[in-house]
């Protein structure tokens, strides 16, 4: 459960923030003055504070500065109202994580918190590239093949360098873990990694979260908003499915990468900025390049040092290493004891293509791990999720594949080229999203690891699918 600390001095304000982060799971401890604030930090370091911008003592930029000198992995949110936004981009500049404005609205509210106490997550927990750990609860990079053996040896060669990365290989792969390993062991250690996931903002509104904007530069923009960039200054930024991003926004990257500055949308300035690019795709570059959907300057620009990373069916020696060391930390995330696998379930793991990589191999484990009723895992407690061949290599009439075919026809017809595709994509979506909520007794935090999202993206999701949490499972999962 995570730990916000939230610093304001009004009393009525500060409760009902409180109360509605309790209801959303969270561990919330309050403070009425910076001085009050500092002393809780000391006694016990939460993952997240939510600061008030206005003060009576201390103000809420020099607790900001306390804050930061005595943690600065520590992400800090500051609330502000409109008169104090400037101050609130000071802070944010200092390294303070977002800004809220009061009065909140809040979902923003609710995304701005996922997000800091991701990013603080992120920036806490050093990524382990030991090889041959296991047994561990910390977010590792796990395998003993020629293959990972080079890739360990590039993160040691490239990380204390300034130098712009480029992480390619399939989906599911492990590329955020490498960008982590990066940044842990860089210079830029000590400074803000910001994630921006280039697929999953949509287009409109991914220029402005990365370069902030200007008051007035569209509707709805009342007051100055830093960018990621700017916040992840003397950092480090991961652009995560680079290759999926528009090509307006690409120029703008190249500009970052050759001139070191930035322009918020709807300003003039051009604003100096030191930050690192990491950038990761599973896209072909080349094809993209060649259809003009990928800019060739910008391309050069991101490949300074490539690291490809192995999809998990060419190093199939790692499978026993890696499902040691996934079933140990989910046990451990479930608070249940790791019951261990059978030498034949290891080999039903290996016969198998693992098309989604170590994604798919980690939500196979988790549910088995999920539907295990004692003794170590036995290959029938993986049947429903790898058995046979990958779903691409199913013959149209078999079984369910059927089905859906059938439903799709039906849609096709009935929709006559109207958004038909979007409609379908949707539903089909929501189903996904609803069964994994369903598949984890409703906790969003197990759903979006088996979606592979994070939190932020989920809740997002639901808001707009209509999605409730439910707590029960359906009997057909249990089979």
């Amino acid at each position: 459960m995570s730990a916000i600390l939230i610093i304001d001095d009004d009393d009525q304000l500060r409760n009902s923030f409180e109360k509605l982060l309790r209801n959303e799971g969270y561990d919330v401890a309050g403070a009425a003055s910076g001085e009050e604030g500092l002393e809780k930090l000391r006694e016990r370091l939460p993952d997240l504070v939510v600061l008030d911008i206005r003060l009576p003592g201390m103000n809420g930029l020099e607790t900001f500065q306390a804050i930061h000198a005595l943690e600065p992995k520590v992400p800090v949110v500051i609330m502000t109202a409109y008169g104090t936004t400037e101050t609130a981009i000071e802070a944010t500049k200092m390294g303070a994580f977002d800004y809220i404005l009061k009065p909140f609205d809040i979902p923003e509210m609710l995304r701005i918190i996922e997000q800091a106490l991701e990013a603080g997550r992120f920036m806490r927990s050093p990524i382990d590239v030991d090889p041959s750990t296991e047994g561990t609860r910390k977010d590792a990079i796990i395998g003993r093949s020629k293959a990972m053996q080079e890739v360990y040896k590039t993160i040691g060669r490239v990380a204390p360098t300034d130098a712009t990365v480029l992480i390619r290989g399939e989906s599911g792969t492990g590329k955020e873990l490498v960008a982590r390993a990066i940044y842990h062991h860089s210079p830029r250690s000590q400074a803000p990694f910001m994630v921006v996931n280039c697929v999953a903002i949509p287009e409109n509104l991914l220029e402005s979260e990365l370069f902030g904007y200007e008051r007035g530069a569209f509707t709805g923009a009342t007051h100055r908003r830093v960018g990621k960039i700017e916040q992840a200054s003397r950092g480090t930024v991961f652009l995560d499915e680079i290759g999926d991003m528009p090509s307006s926004i690409q120029a703008k990257i190249l500009r970052l990468l050759q001139e070191k500055s930035v322009e918020r949308l709807g300003g003039r300035e051009t604003i100096p900025v030191d930050v690192r690019i990491i950038a990761a795709t599973n896209r072909n570059l080349e094809k993209a390049l060649t259809e003009g959907r990928f800019r060739e300057d910008l391309y050069y620009r991101l490949k300074v040092v490539t690291i490809w990373l192995p999809p998990l069916r060419s190093r199939k020696e790692d499978i026993p290493l890696l499902t040691k060391y996934i079933l140990s930390k989910h046990a451990a995330d479930m608070g249940t004891v790791n019951p261990g696998i059978t030498d034949e379930a290891l080999d039903t793991l290996q016969r198998h293509d693992w098309p989604g990589n170590i994604r798919e191999l980690s939500n196979a484990l988790q549910k088995a791990l999920i539907f295990n009723v004692g003794g170590p895992i036995r290959p029938d407690d993986l049947r429903k999720t790898i058995k046979g061949p990958s779903p691409a290599h199913n013959r149209d009439g078999d079984g369910p594949f059927q089905a859906v075919r059938q439903w799709i026809r039906e849609e096709l017809v009935r929709g006559e080229g109207r958004d038909t595709l979007e409609r379908c994509m949707d539903r089909v979506a929501s189903l996904v999203i609803a069964e994994a909520l369903n598949l984890t007794g409703g906790n969003r935090s197990q759903a979006a690891k088996l979606l592979g999202i994070s939190r932020p993206t989920l809740h997002s999701k639901m808001e707009r699918y209509g999605l409730k949490i439910q707590a029960t499972v359906d009997a057909d999962d249990k089979d």
